[in-house]
């Protein structure tokens, strides 16, 4: 997803905290929402199975319309990981969803943007823990591996958006009206392997191949980035984006994503074919996704083997 600033506001106009519902006695499910269309389709999701939920809401990234199906939302700077926990203790939460994109770029490397995720001691305590470890690494998963312990040393299990959202995982098949070509193909299965690799070692999920040639491989400014980087390397277009989840994918975060913005982003810079991962990629708002694609030619495989036969 692109890194390209967005509408929603650093903080809502609202009160701290918005209470929209009263509490029920049930353990409920707390949603750490960022940014993008996910956090809205899992409190959609909740909502319609009347599952008691609230959220709490990243500055500068989450919709402030998710408060509209909450008990409660409130907002935090991103490193405010024991406020959230304290938060979520207060309403009964016993499983946590991380749904929806941070934008590291944004957070790190953006003037002072940083200065609102200040990390409280919680969250400072919880990102020191990689550096103790075997191999003392601080890639995302080893980061979000030490969030989640977090969550579970407060008695809260972690668990994936899509156990209550499954319609949301894309099944194995050509997805649109057309299929890939023979050359779309080849460049698919040149291009998987690549992808997968890339995704091994934590740099991103995504890459852009065209006549068995990367083209541009995806890393902290996501992937709508990558996509417009491939329209100004390759004005002639009819290139392939491969999107695939990592080798050890965990299902709780960071799976890929697509939906219609990146079909949007797609048509402006010249791409004809997306291939995604089966049963471990999200796709955002299914109906208008492939309507856009279909309209504009851009066909969509997902599979599961790395050589398929489609």
């Amino acid at each position: 997803m692109s890194a390209e600033p967005i509408a929603f506001p650093i903080q809502s106009n609202r009160l701290p905290e918005l209470r929209l519902h009263a509490p029920q006695d049930a353990g409920r499910v707390g949603i750490v929402a960022g940014w993008g269309e996910y956090p809205m389709q899992v409190a959609k999701a909740l909502r319609r199975s009347n599952e008691g939920f609230v959220i709490a809401a990243v500055k500068g990234h989450a919709d402030e319309a998710l408060g509209d199906y909450a008990e409660a939302m409130r907002w935090f700077g991103v490193c405010k990981l024991g406020g959230m926990q304290r938060f979520f203790r207060r309403h009964g939460v016993d499983r946590v969803v991380l749904a929806g994109k941070l934008f590291k770029d944004r957070i790190l490397f953006h003037g002072w943007g940083w200065i609102q995720h200040v990390p409280d001691w919680e969250c400072v305590r919880t990102m020191l823990q990689p550096w103790f470890s075997r191999d003392s690494s601080m890639t995302d998963d080893s980061l979000l591996g030490a969030v989640v312990h977090s969550f579970e040393r407060q008695g809260m299990q972690v668990v994936s958006g899509t156990q209550y959202a499954t319609e949301l995982l894309a099944e194995k098949g050509v997805l649109t009206d057309a299929g890939p070509s023979r050359a779309i193909q080849a460049d698919i299965e040149f291009g998987w392997k690549i992808a997968k690799q890339m995704g091994g070692l934590d740099v991103g999920q995504s890459i852009s191949v065209k006549d068995r040639t990367v083209l541009a491989v995806e890393a902290v400014e996501g992937t709508d980035a990558c996509i417009e980087r491939t329209g100004v390397i390759c004005p002639r277009g009819r290139w392939t984006l491969i999107k695939v989840a990592k080798p050890q994918q965990d299902m709780r975060f960071d799976l890929p994503t697509i939906g219609p913005r990146t079909i949007e982003r797609m048509i402006a810079a010249g791409g004809k074919a997306i291939a995604i991962e089966a049963d471990k990629t999200i796709l955002l708002d299914r109906e208008r996704t492939l309507s856009l694609a279909n309209r504009h030619g851009i066909c969509i495989v997902s599979m599961r083997d790395p050589r398929p036969t489609i």
